[in-house]
């Protein structure tokens, strides 16, 4: 499968609400780290995410991979992604955020999936207070401190 493909595979599952398909591109183990819903590991865990967890509180959710690139171990792709959330603060609005997905393949299948996304624009257009978008974008901060590659900038 080229990149282009598996990344039109994945938008399609997503938008698609079809978790069997999301979970067929990842490894049986396979890990789908969700940038506001955390960590889902092993198929049955990303299906649940995809039809339970993105749909929970959203409704047309549209997802665009562009330019993605791969070395055949990993695979890179920026994004543009949005939903209309069903959340009462929202009011029914559209909310928008683009990021970058990163992938770690094995045997052509996802082992890993991660994301590093702009969320705070969304997390506004969702009408959050700003005391809840602190709290959100700190759980992000702090989790970026656990990453072994940042060890260097924290010394």
């Amino acid at each position: 499968m080229t990149p282009q493909d598996l990344v039109k595979a994945f938008t399609r599952a997503a938008e698609d609400r079809n978790g069997a398909a999301m979970a067929a591109l990842f490894t049986e183990k396979g890990i789908y780290h969700d940038v506001f819903y955390g960590i889902f590991e092993g198929r049955p865990r990303i299906a649940e995410m995809i039809e339970d967890w993105f749909y929970r509180h959203a409704r047309d959710l549209r997802w665009d991979m562009i330019d993605p690139v791969s070395d055949g171990r990993n695979l890179y792709t920026r994004y543009v992604f949005s939903y209309v959330s069903t959340l009462p603060e929202a009011q029914g609005r559209r909310v928008l955020f683009e990021g970058v997905g990163l992938m770690e393949l094995e045997g052509g299948l996802i082992a890993k999936y991660r994301e590093i996304a702009n969320t705070g624009p969304a997390l506004l257009d969702m009408g959050f207070t700003p005391e809840r978008v602190a709290k959100i974008l700190g759980r992000q901060g702090a989790l970026l401190l656990t990453r072994p590659e940042v060890a260097r900038h924290r010394a």
